[in-house]
């Protein structure tokens, strides 16, 4: 081999190694990103008090879902408890299941969930109502009206 071989081999094997590098923090970057999402919270809870919209979204699920879902979201013989489904569903399918329905069915049962996108006490608060159904399936707030952050 020549030394400007030698050389140019070098000088490509820094760039590549440079350009792994770059990549690998670039990637790091968006991972510590995508987990400081996953860490956020849509609610906020002081000495088992809950900020205004997550108080809200008790106030709305209890006007507008309560009746099939039973209190507090913990389910009815009529309709499945939201507190163990948000364990494992998304925000997104959460809101895509509020807003657009969906039907279940199968031998045993059949379940419909009815499309509340043209409910505006529904869809003004849908997140509100998610902040109060996460906190509850995350554990940190209990069954019943909950006290608000600022509330003596």
């Amino acid at each position: 081999m020549l030394p400007q071989d030698r050389r140019f081999a070098r000088v490509l094997a820094v760039a590549l190694l440079a350009a792994a590098l770059v990549g690998s923090l670039a990637l790091a970057g968006r991972a510590t990103a995508q987990d400081k999402k996953d860490e956020e919270k849509p609610y906020t809870v002081k000495d088992g008090k809950v900020d205004k919209n997550t108080y809200n979204g008790w106030r709305r699920y209890t006007e507008s879902c309560l009746r099939c879902h039973g209190p507090d979201g913990a389910g009815s013989s009529y309709a499945p408890s939201l507190v163990d489904s948000l364990k494992s569903m998304s925000e997104e399918q959460f809101k895509e299941v509020v807003t657009n329905g969906r039907k279940n069915v199968n031998t045993a049962n059949e379940n419909v969930m009815p499309a509340f996108g043209y409910v505006e006490d529904v869809m003004l608060y849908l997140d509100d109502i998610y902040s109060y159904l996460k906190a509850r399936s995350d554990g940190v707030i209990g069954r019943g009206r909950p006290e608000r952050i600022g509330e003596s």
